[in-house]
């Protein structure tokens, strides 16, 4: 960046060097969408209400008083603003450098300015009332305000620190002049006080300054506050998250399994209903919470969508693991974590809405879940907790604090509609679950997906997931503990024949005969199952369990169904006899047509489900009478037509191809444009407007009328507001004053 001295915002940014300006659109991501034309264009959207409020949104304390302090003493220099400030000149420069650089300042001929609309934006600086018209001189104002009797001080305190404006009783109860309406009149006299009007006073800025000492601001922050902590050992941190870590990818890896093989329908008003919900929540032995904000997660990584692919007029919606969810499970651990935490931490998804009753019941998955707000405060919570020391544990009050000095205007906004302590809450609590933080700090993981490292995160998670284990413990009750995070063949079989029984630390699984009879029915036989559970156990295979496969594969498939619509076959008479009388089974409406045989009108399927609940362990016949396995299937959901919401700021890249059609507009501006500078971009047209009101400058304009002709008229904007722009015709000031409408002028150009 140039020291040159500019005439306006725009000259300024034309002279920044390429790197410069891309750096301020990083900076500022809203200028570069859609490209600006040229330089010209670029400053005249960086001045715009939205962009300004926008950027100043992103400006931590200092930055902000710094800025007021521009808006106060403009044009200025550095050491001038250290003054108001209360801080030294090189903390002024820097915060003063940083301004320049968003273009929220311009160095100008006499010094430092801020740019166009941050007046209106800001609005009253620091609690300042206007420039005074009858308050003494430097030395005369410092020698009134020693003479003041305590009356007279008492008032002016009152005033000091804002708002300037003040209510003075004009008379006491008894009817006589009241001793601050008579200190009041003594101060005006002296220039001190202004009066607004019969019962207001007003204390100009020129005493409000020298009331306060010279500095603009009561309490001056140029620094963060010291957030007290306490201090763990980073590898201590990093070890809880990996821990956390390895419990989120099996979590999700359950969810992906679990509704791969029972999908859930879709509500009609989206998302996924609360007994769906809850009954998650039981198989998973998580709090609702935590499995509303999983599947927020897993949906936002792109691993759950609804199926809508195989759809048939008898078959609703479903959600189900997307094919993207296939290859996220052969993944390493740490970039299946790395997905995970980078989805959640992009997501706009607020998990902590499900089960809110505003408005209607909001459930997981739904788009009521939608709050980008929510995604903006986790992502400053946890950029303010990256400001502090590795290993630091913040207290959630301390970490407010903070919070509130890195975004005094967003946070003063939203804390009188929401509680900031509980989104704080919320923020940690979350990233806990992601396995972002370990025990309350911040990981080393952990940090690498708040700076949006992807890939750094996923090798730095790497080694702190613990392993996956490939062995069980069998025990002679029945269970089986592994000792670990199971993956792989061995997590398949237990999946396939056992059910979980509690989860931790060590997962405790349990054989059933519905367990069992899950292999069985895939057309394993029980020497199989035996061997298969021998192969992953340490222990061997325990007798009990042994007699147990045995036992259920002894009564399986002695019945068998078919379609009749089904038929039920069976060579043991004495147990179709039970079964044909089997009173739970009477819905089927059994007719024997021969000794072995018994048909039913109720479709195939069903006969099977119901023989099932009742523990008779059919196997299904093939069309042409062979066993016909039945298989696992897995439903799979085509990927999302449309991606979870998440947010893309203006990476090198694309801010270099910007400026690049910025400069390719300048060099054909320069070379195609007339000499007299017409201006005819709407968004530049209405900047310059705003500078010549402020400025006083004439312009020519080319305003439509009704009729669609456009007339030429000579003016000297007054005040650019409300979409309409105040000016004074002709070059010279006068009383004929008109009122264009902003819409319709569709050129501008200066007057010379």
């Amino acid at each position: 960046m140039t020291d040159r001295p500019a005439r306006s915002l725009a000259d300024d940014l034309r002279d920044r060097t390429d790197d410069e300006l891309a750096a301020l659109l990083q900076r500022r991501p809203d200028l570069a969408r859609p490209a600006p034309a040229d330089v010209t264009a670029l400053a005249g959207r960086a001045t715009t209400r939205t962009s300004v409020q926008r950027a100043l949104d992103g400006l931590d304390l200092a930055h902000l008083q710094a800025l007021e302090a521009l808006l106060v003493a403009h044009p200025a220099e550095p050491a001038d603003l250290a003054t108001l400030l209360a801080t030294d000149e090189d903390t002024a420069a820097r915060l003063t450098s940083d301004l320049r650089e968003l273009a929220l300042a311009w160095r100008s001929p006499e010094g430092l300015r801020p740019a166009r609309t941050l007046g209106e934006v800001v609005g009253v600086p620091a609690g300042l009332g206007p420039v005074g018209e009858r308050v003494p001189g430097p030395d005369r104002l410092s020698t009134a305000l020693a003479e003041l009797d305590p009356r007279q001080r008492s008032l002016l305190d009152a005033l000091t620190w804002g708002p300037a404006r003040g209510a003075v009783a004009i008379a006491a109860p008894d009817g006589t002049a009241s001793p601050v309406a008579a200190a009041a009149g003594e101060l005006v006299a002296a220039g001190l006080l202004e009066r607004e009007d019969e019962g207001h006073v007003v204390l100009p800025r020129e005493a409000a300054l020298a009331l306060r000492g010279g500095r603009l601001h009561q309490h001056p922050a140029p620094r963060p506050p010291a957030v007290e902590h306490a201090a763990l050992d980073p590898d201590v941190v990093d070890a809880a998250a990996g821990g956390r870590a390895g419990e989120l990818l099996v979590l999700v890896t359950e969810i992906v399994e679990e509704w791969g093989t029972r999908p859930p329908r879709v509500l009609r008003s989206g998302g996924v209903a609360v007994r769906d919900l809850s009954r998650l929540a039981a198989h998973l032995e998580t709090s609702p919470e935590e499995t509303a904000w999983l599947l927020e997660t897993a949906h936002a990584a792109g691993l759950l969508a609804v199926d809508d692919g195989s759809r048939r007029q008898d078959q609703p919606a479903q959600w189900a693991p997307t094919q993207a969810a296939d290859d996220w499970l052969d993944d390493a651990a740490g970039a299946r974590w790395a997905a995970l935490a980078g989805a959640w931490w992009a997501s706009s998804a607020a998990a902590d809405l499900v089960g809110t009753t505003d408005g209607g019941r909001v459930n997981a998955l739904s788009t009521a879940t939608s709050y980008p707000l929510g995604r903006q405060r986790r992502q400053d919570a946890l950029r303010a907790l990256a400001t502090l020391p590795a290993g630091a544990v913040a207290q959630e009050d301390a970490l407010g604090e903070l919070l509130r000095w890195r975004h005094p205007l967003r946070m003063a906004r939203h804390a009188a509609s929401t509680d900031t302590a509980a989104s704080l809450v919320t923020a940690l609590r979350e990233a806990e679950w992601a396995g972002v933080t370990g025990r309350g700090a911040l990981s080393g993981p952990g940090r690498a997906v708040v700076a949006d490292d992807a890939a750094g995160a996923a090798d730095r998670m790497e080694p702190l997931v613990p392993a996956a284990v490939d062995h069980v413990l069998l025990q002679a009750d029945l269970t089986a503990i592994a000792p670990g995070r199971l993956d792989g063949a061995a997590r398949a079989l237990m999946r396939l024949v056992s059910d979980v029984e509690s989860r931790g630390g060590a997962t405790v699984h349990r054989f059933g005969e519905e367990s069992v009879r899950r292999a069985l029915d895939l057309g394993w036989t029980a020497d199989r199952v035996l061997e298969e559970l021998a192969a992953v156990s340490r222990t061997g295979v325990p007798q009990p369990l042994d007699y147990l496969v045995r036992d259920v594969a002894r009564r399986h498939g002695v019945a068998r169904v078919g379609a009749c619509s089904a038929y039920l076959r069976c060579d043991d008479a004495a147990l179709l006899d039970r079964i044909e009388r089997d009173r739970a089974l009477g819905m089927l409406q059994w007719r024997r047509i021969a000794p072995t045989v018994l048909v039913s009108p109720v479709p195939a399927p069903t006969v099977m489900d119901l023989l099932r609940e009742e523990q008779y362990g059919p196997v299904a016949d093939g069309v042409d009478g062979g066993l016909e396995l039945a298989g696992a299937r897995q439903h799979r959901a085509a990927p999302a037509a449309t991606p979870a919401v998440r947010t893309h700021g203006v990476d090198e890249v694309v801010a270099r191809q910007v400026v690049g059609v910025m400069r390719r507009g300048d060099t054909g501006r320069a070379a195609s444009h007339d000499e007299e500078g017409t201006i005819t971009d709407p968004v530049v047209v209405a900047a310059t407007l705003r500078e010549a009101a402020v400025d006083g400058q004439a312009l020519w304009i080319g305003y439509a009328d009704d009729v669609g002709g456009v007339a030429t008229h000579l003016v000297r904007p007054l005040a650019v507001e409300a979409g309409r722009v105040r000016a004074s015709l002709g070059d010279a000031d006068n009383d004929n004053v008109r009122t264009f409408s902003l819409h319709r002028v569709t050129k501008v150009r200066p007057a010379r």
